[in-house]
């Protein structure tokens, strides 16, 4: 069979989807006798009836209806190839709506979009900081960045860097309390609690959240931080609060073998086949600059 295997094709998906040959011409700009002459040259090739043919209206046959969903499919990819090449060379432009939560994203997320935006003119960004997790449906938001691990299964996530989990306490803490070398001993010391009391834990490569206890309460990964640094209690924080004092002595990690497996910072953004520039770009971008970053390196 040497003839274009496409031929027709694109008739036929017309015909099927307006069960006549008038309306389906009428759709593709052409005459119906175009139509009828495509179909039957198909069905010809294929060596199969593709309709059920009557005066007032056409219907599928079986194979028809085989072959149909395999061609709307064979349609689709070609318009989302055609879009993919035309926007390898489409510069980002007019509104990206995104959120992140406030900590991180001041910190991280907002000056690599700031200097994103340096480079593509025609883009504006709106970019809601909230340790709330906003449904990106509802509020239409094109991105959001989120940290840990996901819970939406709606949404396509890339991993954007790597996230790592510590329980700490400063050593002036240490030399008055002791240093705690087992889970059971967590409930005898006092834990500082930020927006949960649950801490993501793990022992024989379980994991789990566990219940801590103690006096002191803040929903600000900052305030958390700064107590600790104080001698006030044990805190559980991510390694971009903590890596630096880690490094100084400021702060010792506890209970190593306990961390939780690798979570992580990710993009997420609505199911969809073909991501506009602005956001695919972006994406790019954010996870080649946190890569740079001190607190990613090693």
């Amino acid at each position: 069979m040497n003839e274009n295997r496409w031929e027709g094709i694109d008739e036929f998906v017309a015909v099927a989807e307006c069960s006549q040959f008038t309306a389906a011409a009428e759709r593709l700009g052409v005459s119906s006798s175009h139509i009828s002459r495509q179909v039957a040259r198909l069905e010809e090739r294929l060596q199969t009836r593709l309709f059920y043919r009557s005066t007032r209206k056409v219907t599928l046959t079986e194979a028809g209806q085989t072959f149909l969903q395999h061609c709307q499919r064979l349609q689709d990819g070609r318009e989302e190839a055609l879009r993919a090449v035309g926007d390898l060379a489409s510069e980002p432009k007019g509104m990206l709506r995104m959120t992140c939560a406030v900590a991180y994203g001041e910190r991280f997320i907002v000056p690599l979009v700031t200097r994103f935006m340096g480079l593509y003119p025609q883009l504006r960004v709106d970019i809601e900081l909230s340790n709330r997790p906003l449904d990106l449906v509802h509020e239409s938001l094109d991105l959001a960045i989120r940290l840990g691990r996901l819970q939406d299964s709606r949404l396509v996530a890339t991993r954007l860097a790597p996230r790592r989990m510590y329980v700490c306490a400063s050593p002036s803490y240490l030399e008055h309390y002791g240093r705690p070398h087992s889970l059971s001993e967590l409930s005898r010391h006092n834990c500082l609690i930020g927006s949960s009391d649950l801490w993501q834990l793990q022992q024989d490569g379980r994991e789990f959240s566990q219940r801590v206890q103690g006096n002191w309460r803040c929903n600000s990964g900052q305030a958390v931080l700064d107590a600790a640094l104080q001698g006030v209690g044990l805190c559980q924080l991510p390694d971009y609060y903590v890596l630096e004092h880690l490094k100084t002595g400021a702060l010792v990690s506890l209970l190593d073998t306990h961390q939780p497996p690798n979570t992580a910072v990710w993009a997420l953004y609505p199911q969809q086949r073909h991501l506009s520039p602005k956001v695919r770009k972006l994406v790019d971008y954010l996870k080649e600059g946190l890569a740079r970053r001190e607190e990613y390196q090693g």
